[in-house]
């Protein structure tokens, strides 16, 4: 918990910092952040979720650090790299900011790090995009989200400790689908079950139904799956279509796939799937009640993974 709140936190350290050297060196202009997110396309679930967090974020708690007013330029990348690469090197050059931030997807976050690693005195704060390898790309790129690894593991030792000896794996085919089925693989296996099919989905397409039939015909005890976040729904639709929702075939995986911001939509199909992440928007503590209380209120819609990490 508290994660986009501990976000928010850096990025003011951050804005802080180049405040104090604005100060020093005379000029008096507000300090500025690029938010590059996916506010269209595929991930638009992801880029509106983190956007409108940072919104309320800074309705709570203000818009100034340091005595410096933060000012945040959004950028719609539609989780395009290319668009990335371009809008980050605008933010920069043009809009003279002082970090980068946002990155739905890795291959987003991966094309701008080289700018990050040119220009050190802005810095890339990574908020969702999930892969473990994308802070080793610059020694300026910092992650406030999470990595694939820590919610695979736990729900491969989940699987292997709670009677599920067969897993068929359907994950997206880019870098954080590898991660997501390496880690849970590595984890389950150690304790004693079984892959018995293994099925990578191209990230771009978004028919699940000949991958899902292979799943079904594997029969094992449960499939786990990872999409990113924001492609969920379409997912468990087919699902539901293809009817393994009544063939005892579990549905188990990092989080991602049951963000809560889509799971009212999924119907009964989503009962009985087990996911493990960093945040739910069921939490009972007062603190998640409050802050979901105050999203509902602000966007009439609940908080999915990437909306909640602010707490």
């Amino acid at each position: 918990m508290l994660i986009l709140q501990r976000r928010m936190l850096m990025a003011a350290s951050a804005v802080a910092g180049r405040a104090g050297f604005r100060a020093r060196s005379g000029a008096g202009r507000p300090s500025g952040s690029g938010s590059i997110l996916p506010m269209t396309g595929g991930q638009a679930s992801t880029g509106k979720q983190i956007d409108n967090a940072v919104k309320l974020y800074m309705q709570q708690k203000g818009d100034t650090v340091a005595g410096k007013k933060i000012e945040i330029i959004l950028k719609d990348d539609a989780a395009v790299p290319d668009n990335t690469k371009r809008l980050a090197q605008e933010l920069i050059v043009n809009d003279k900011v002082n970090f980068i931030a946002g990155f739905g997807v890795t291959p987003a976050a991966l094309a701008a790090a080289p700018l990050a690693t040119r220009r050190p005195r802005c810095r890339e704060i990574v908020m969702a995009a999930g892969t473990s390898i994308i802070t080793e790309r610059s020694p300026y790129i910092v992650r406030t989200s999470f990595t694939l690894a820590q919610s695979s593991t736990i729900i491969g030792d989940w699987a292997a400790k709670n009677g599920i000896k067969k897993v068929a794996t359907l994950t997206s085919d880019y870098a954080p689908g590898n991660d997501a089925l390496n880690f849970f693989k590595q984890n389950f296996t150690a304790g004693g079950g079984e892959i018995v099919e293994e099925v990578k989905v191209p990230l771009a397409n978004p028919d699940f139904a000949p991958f899902l039939q292979r799943m079904k015909d594997a029969k094992p005890d449960a499939m786990f799956v990872f999409v990113p976040a924001g492609r969920g729904g379409n997912f468990m639709k087919q699902y539901a279509e293809r009817g393994l929702d009544k063939t005892g075939i579990k549905v188990i995986g990092p989080g991602d796939v049951m963000d809560d911001d889509l799971l009212n939509n999924m119907g009964d199909a989503a009962l009985g799937t087990v996911t493990a992440h960093l945040y739910s928007a069921a939490h009972p503590s007062a603190m998640n009640k409050d802050f979901v209380a105050a999203y509902k209120k602000a966007f009439r819609q609940p908080p999915g993974l990437h909306g909640g990490e602010r707490l």
